[in-house]
């Protein structure tokens, strides 16, 4: 027991986290009748909150998301399932990715051709696939909460000094008050979080399930400690400027699902000029003030550059994911439309089209073979020559598919 309160008393030394000459008994609640300071107490809410939350997901899905989805012709039904070959399925089990040697092992093991193990592979892979309704509702629901949250943080800051002058951020820290609605705005986002957490593990799997996860956990790590360190202003600004591009996301991805490719197309452009004016524009704004402004106003302190520098790793990840969707626009005017689902990171959307390429060009190889007899030479000559058009054709569009699809599950990483 010692030892963990010298640990926690290490961890939490005034000298990492609070400015020169002050205590946590200096911004302890109820410490000035003039201020009311943030309460570390209050970091509980957001747990039980997030369950309110996912209750009031699931009855907006369950009762108003999904039926609009219905009543605009979204695919609801699964794929039929792949028959019971237990060989098969503790090899899918073990990858689900279909590899040559393992087609010929396979094949060997439960006496079937190696095209029929491709067609049971494919099923298999669509069997776990969520339908496209799922992936919509999913998709609406953050939608809306990121529509919400943007218009309550902007009427929350709108009578606050410091969404019109960032400077305002620093004066009088660390004895700043805590309005009614900063609580609730802190609150709500924390549990929305928590939620996203907890039903990551039940929603569409993604490619980046893990970085996902991490993500969430290291935002509610610091939003905490910026709570906790009486960092409120600052983190509020930050906040609402990363809300506001994340609305197009999302609404690109579920009219593109509805099958309404050029609105699709239309808000992707928007959410593309919101990105670089928020994320490019805005936030640099933000990270302008914390490293020219603040050290001019406050005394520094550890936990100062400790956020500090956070602050400037997800710039230079702007950055980064900024050359990633102007990479996808240039590659989507230059061929004309938007090519495949480019805003979903969903893992199975991203190896299917290289997979069915694979398949295709393993197909066609051993269709050729069979049909290299002489007394066929001159009527195969034709026929091998369209099919392989055809399959290097298939072959350069999935590639295409691919590669667009795989920077836009970088995009779509991007904006959360």
């Amino acid at each position: 027991m010692d030892l963990i309160n010298k640990f926690s008393n290490a961890f939490w030394s005034t000298q990492i986290w609070l400015p020169p000459n002050t205590t946590w008994a200096d911004i302890a609640p109820g410490s000035r009748p003039d201020v009311v300071h943030a309460n570390y107490k209050d970091l509980i809410w957001p747990i039980p909150f997030a369950a309110v939350v996912m209750l009031v997901r699931y009855t907006l899905e369950r009762f108003w998301i999904s039926p609009v989805g219905k009543s605009l012709g979204i695919r609801s039904s699964r794929p039929k399932k792949a028959a019971n070959v237990p060989i098969l399925e503790k090899a899918y089990a073990k990858s689900t990715r279909l590899d040559k040697k393992s087609l010929g092992t396979l094949s060997k093991q439960t006496d079937m051709s190696e095209r029929q193990i491709e067609r049971w592979w494919r099923l298999r892979r669509a069997q776990d696939k969520p339908s496209t309704l799922v992936k919509f509702c999913e998709n609406t629901w953050r939608c809306i909460y990121y529509l919400y949250s943007f218009i309550f943080g902007v009427i929350v800051l709108w009578d606050k000094p410091w969404f019109w002058d960032v400077k305002s951020c620093w004066y009088g820290y660390p004895h700043q008050s805590i309005s009614n609605d900063i609580w609730w705005y802190y609150m709500i986002s924390m549990s929305f979080y928590w939620s996203l957490t907890g039903t990551q593990f039940f929603d569409v799997k993604r490619k980046d399930f893990w970085q996902m996860f991490i993500h969430h956990m290291v935002t509610l790590l610091l939003m905490s400690l910026s709570w906790v360190c009486n960092l409120h202003r600052v983190g509020s600004l930050v906040l609402v400027v990363h809300d506001c591009a994340d609305i197009f996301l999302e609404a690109a991805k579920l009219t593109k699902y509805a099958n309404y490719q050029k609105l699709c197309d239309a808000i992707f452009a928007i959410f593309t000029v919101v990105w670089i004016v928020t994320r490019l524009g805005f936030y640099p704004r933000i990270i302008y003030s914390s490293s020219v402004e603040a050290p001019r106003i406050l005394p520094m302190f550890p936990a100062y550059y400790i956020f500090n520098s956070l602050l400037l790793m997800l710039l230079v990840l702007h950055v980064i994911w900024t050359y990633m969707i102007l990479k996808i626009v240039v590659d989507s005017l230059q061929k004309g439309l938007m090519s495949g689902d480019i805003r979903s990171s969903d893992s199975e959307d991203l190896t299917d089209s290289s997979e069915n390429a694979r398949l295709a060009n393993g197909s066609a190889r051993s269709k050729n073979k069979s049909n290299s007899g002489a007394s066929l030479a001159a009527g195969s000559a034709g026929e091998a020559g369209a099919g392989a058009g055809a399959v290097t054709q298939r072959k350069t569009n999935n590639a295409n598919n691919h590669t667009t699809e795989a920077a836009g599950g970088a995009a779509t990483t991007a904006a959360k």
